[in-house]
């Protein structure tokens, strides 16, 4: 068994079991999945996302595995996601509790709990109504230069979030990024997170691709995709595509064949 509690939530579940009290914690249901549910609740005043693995059973891993998918086996992959951004720098969620207990994989039970990263708003609702209302250009490469630096930096340290869209960054105080600071961005929902000191390639162009998809629709054009390569590169466009084009031209591959499937 592994067990983490943070001072406050060891002192509010002091005499209980935690794999009980998670359980029966009350709030507002986020998401509620086989195996899975994700709720927000509040204790002393404050705002937290607890996410409750229950176990998935041996048919859905065997089939994740039958399909070339890495199952999601507990909250292991979030704690573990969370500290490792947190030695790079890369903003994301707190951790505060967590635990795993269980031999079989297939009925693990885990949790993680994280604080709300309150005041934030996910980028693909903050760009939404980019189309008709177009963005002053600063402000625009701000987010693009942040979104390549990130992206970088987890690919080169060896982590693949493989849920890789723009819902999933929050950027804080909006009004006081627009008033002109720097971006601030929290990469959340890190359950899926492969952390491998060498990333296959076909890893790395999901999460790329699944970025360029997910911004597909929010008014960008080809310099604004063309800047995001330079970020992501760390050198000038032509060489970065010059040098490696076949990874870009499979990333745009993907990220059209995601927007068909789902789009049209």
């Amino acid at each position: 068994m592994t067990l983490y509690l943070r001072e406050d939530f060891a002192s509010a579940w002091q005499g209980q079991d935690p794999f009980l009290a998670v359980q029966a914690l009350q709030g507002e249901l986020y998401r509620n999945v086989k195996g899975r549910r994700t709720l927000r609740f509040e204790l002393g005043g404050r705002a937290y996302f607890a996410k409750i693995h229950l176990g998935v059973g041996w048919g859905e891993i065997l089939k994740n595995l039958l399909s070339l998918r890495l199952p999601i086996l507990g909250a292991r992959n979030e704690w573990q996601a969370i500290a490792r951004l947190r030695e790079l720098g890369v903003a994301s969620m707190t951790a505060v509790a967590y635990g795993e207990r269980g031999w079989n994989p297939a009925r693990r039970l885990s949790f993680i709990v994280t604080e709300a990263l309150e005041n934030t708003i996910s980028l693909e609702d903050y760009c939404a109504r980019w189309p008709q209302e177009r963005p002053p250009l600063q402000r625009k490469w701000q987010l693009i230069d942040a979104l390549a630096r990130i992206s970088r930096q987890l690919h080169e340290h060896g982590i693949c979030h493989r849920d890789y869209y723009i819902c999933h960054f929050l950027l804080h105080d909006a009004a006081v990024f627009e008033a002109g600071a720097a971006p601030t961005l929290s990469l959340i929902d890190l359950h899926r997170a492969l952390i491998d000191t060498a990333l296959a390639r076909r890893w790395i162009v999901k999460d790329v691709a699944g970025l360029y998809f997910s911004a597909l629709h929010i008014g960008l054009n080809r310099q604004d995709f063309l800047r995001f390569v330079r970020g992501y590169c760390g050198r000038p466009v032509r060489e970065a595509l010059r040098q490696d084009a076949a990874f870009w031209n499979e990333v745009k591959r993907k990220a059209l064949q995601l927007d068909r499937r789902i789009n049209h």
